[in-house]
């Protein structure tokens, strides 16, 4: 056997005797609790901004039913659901309950919750294993993690887009009595989406065998009105900003209590900053005029300021992914490992206390 598969072989084993004490006899891990919370609605007769005729949901045990008659309501409506609890609140709902020698009811173990717990803290596991190298446990990870957010975002797309834009604008009453009963009763048929219908068609022909090419026309309209979109918005928000950043007065005058005026130098300072970076910069760019004497020195002052501004973009990105890592870290030692207890809803539980004690 190699020395490094030696070393990851026992590190896989002392994980697994460390995971089965946690479960065990070191506090437990990984559990999550939840909540029966009992909601009751109202549906009472009202009416739109337009007069029609609607169904409201009021909901009774908040006190926006007081802004409501809910006297004589057209139906009653009961269910219950399942709020995330605290460990800390399940264990002294069980304390009290040992006390008065009755059954705990109110909190329970949700099973579902905790197995979504580990598969998390597994699938994380597995990202985290390239780092050692590329294995079966991280490319298994890697498509379920496409696969699944490609079916996610297909689903909210089917819900949000194609029925309730597209099918909900040319057949309301169907959607309506269908899919979407909250949709506004007042909803009359748009024939104008009949064109994005036909578009959404066409692009459908490239998966037939002939006539492919009508497939090109529909993604040739997106990608151009797509580009419009962007280049509009790129102008306003990138190139005319800095352009109207840039113009900046260079002596600022301040108004103190008394209302006499005085020089700011620091914001003097700073809109000389700014105006000398932009020129050095743009100089930089100037290739038409060799770059020697002044216009070389005042290129290389272009090039200092560009570097400073690539250096702070590439660690705010550093400073991005550090704190993705930072909160899966927070995840395996605090919602799986129970390890750490940063907002004390598990004083009672062992695992809280290894890092409490610092």
């Amino acid at each position: 056997m190699k020395r490094e598969t030696l070393i990851w072989t026992i590190v896989v084993v002392l994980s697994g005797i460390f995971l089965l004490w946690r479960g065990t006899l070191g506090g437990g891990m990984g559990r999550q609790y939840v909540k029966d919370v009992p909601q009751k609605f109202a549906v009472i007769a009202d009416t739109d901004e337009d007069g029609n005729p609607i169904e409201t949901y009021v909901n009774l045990r908040t006190e926006d039913a007081l802004d409501y008659d809910v006297s004589n309501p057209i139906e009653i409506l009961e269910w219950t659901v399942s709020e995330q609890a605290e460990y800390v609140d399940y264990y002294k709902a069980e304390q009290e309950a040992a006390e008065n020698g009755i059954a705990q009811t109110e909190y329970r173990l949700s099973i579902s919750r905790t197995i979504g717990i580990w598969v998390a803290a597994f699938f994380t596991l597995a990202i985290l294993s390239f780092l050692y190298k590329d294995n079966p446990f991280y490319k298994l990870a890697e498509a379920i993690v496409v696969g699944v957010s490609a079916a996610y975002w297909m689903v909210v797309a089917f819900w949000d887009q194609l029925i309730q834009n597209l099918v909900a604008s040319l057949f309301p009453d169907a959607v309506r009595a269908t899919v979407l009963p909250g949709l506004d009763a007042g909803a009359s048929v748009d024939f104008m989406f009949i064109v994005p219908l036909m578009l959404g068609v066409m692009l459908l022909w490239r998966l037939s065998p002939v006539g492919g090419w009508v497939s090109r026309w529909p993604m040739a309209f997106m990608i151009g009105v797509f580009m419009g979109i962007r280049l509009t918005a790129f102008i306003h928000a990138d190139f005319l900003s800095q352009i109207r950043n840039t113009i900046e007065p260079l002596v600022v005058m301040t108004t103190d209590a008394q209302g006499g005026q005085s020089l700011d130098i620091l914001q003097c300072i700073r809109n000389l900053i700014v105006v000398l970076g932009v020129l050095a910069c743009i100089v930089y760019f100037f290739f038409s005029i060799e770059h020697k004497g002044v216009v070389g020195k005042t290129a290389r002052v272009g090039i200092w300021f560009l570097m400073v501004t690539f250096g702070a973009a590439f660690g705010y990105t550093v400073m991005g992914r550090i704190a993705l890592l930072s909160i899966r870290f927070e995840f395996l030692f605090d919602d799986w490992l129970w390890l750490i207890d940063p907002t004390e809803s598990r004083p009672e539980a062992i695992g809280g206390l290894i890092f409490g004690l610092f």
